[in-house]
């Protein structure tokens, strides 16, 4: 009998394999010799497909943005830049915190990552046509990249042993319940970035107001 055939070598298989060391083992799990192995190849077969190891973490960051959800900049969707924004960043930290070991790559920016760039288009394009000025569209692109990407680096909440013997009252007064964060992480971690992306969304609303005053302001209609 013919023995079976091994998969063909691609870059997707590549990227998924990476994918999966750096979220079960992180960033230094992954070089082109352990991903060999995991293949079941050579490690130079690798380098058919990529000129080394910094190009393969860009992939896999790279299929991370590609879940990032940019519907609502679409010309046909309703939501004004607030909502719109609200949203996006809320689809953008799902992705990243269901990849947590990949965010340091994605903080770096998107360079030539296509999926990155895209995101990066969207986000300014939707800033400009509702009549924010270009220099203030970036900044707001920029704003909301390192809020999301800190808030998917670390939990608070984590940050916290479940050991209430370690929070003495006459040390810390007011750590009295510190020791109940850990068992409410994700409580803690999704209230503190609603609260904060609110406020940040908040305070880009009263710059809204006040470029408006002058009549400067004039929001473009939906690119086509």
């Amino acid at each position: 009998m013919a023995r079976p055939r091994k998969p063909l070598l691609s870059r997707d298989r590549i990227v998924r394999a990476a994918g999966a060391l750096v979220d079960s083992e992180g960033l230094d799990a992954v070089s082109t010799r352990r991903l060999a192995a995991e293949l079941g190849v050579s490690g130079p077969s690798l380098y058919n497909h990529f000129r080394n190891k910094d190009e393969i973490l860009d992939a896999v960051a790279d299929t991370v943005s590609a879940q990032v959800d940019l519907s609502m900049f679409d010309a046909a969707d309703s939501r004004d830049w607030r909502a719109a924004l609200h949203d996006w960043a809320v689809s953008y930290r799902a992705a990243l915190s269901a990849h947590p070991h990949i965010v340091p790559v994605l903080a770096r920016g998107p360079g030539r990552r296509p999926a990155g760039l895209r995101v990066a288009d969207a986000v300014f394009g939707a800033m400009v046509d509702a009549g924010w000025p270009p220099a203030r569209a970036t900044h707001i692109g920029a704003l909301m990249r390192y809020f999301i990407t800190g808030s998917a680096l670390g939990s608070f909440a984590r940050g916290f042993v479940d050991d209430e013997t370690a929070y003495d009252p006459a040390d810390y007064p007011h750590l009295g319940q510190a020791h109940l964060l850990a068992e409410r992480r994700q409580q803690v971690d999704d209230g503190a970035f609603e609260t904060g992306l609110r406020a940040l969304l908040d305070g880009l609303s009263l710059q809204y107001g006040e470029l408006a005053r002058p009549g400067t302001l004039r929001p473009r209609p939906k690119r086509p």
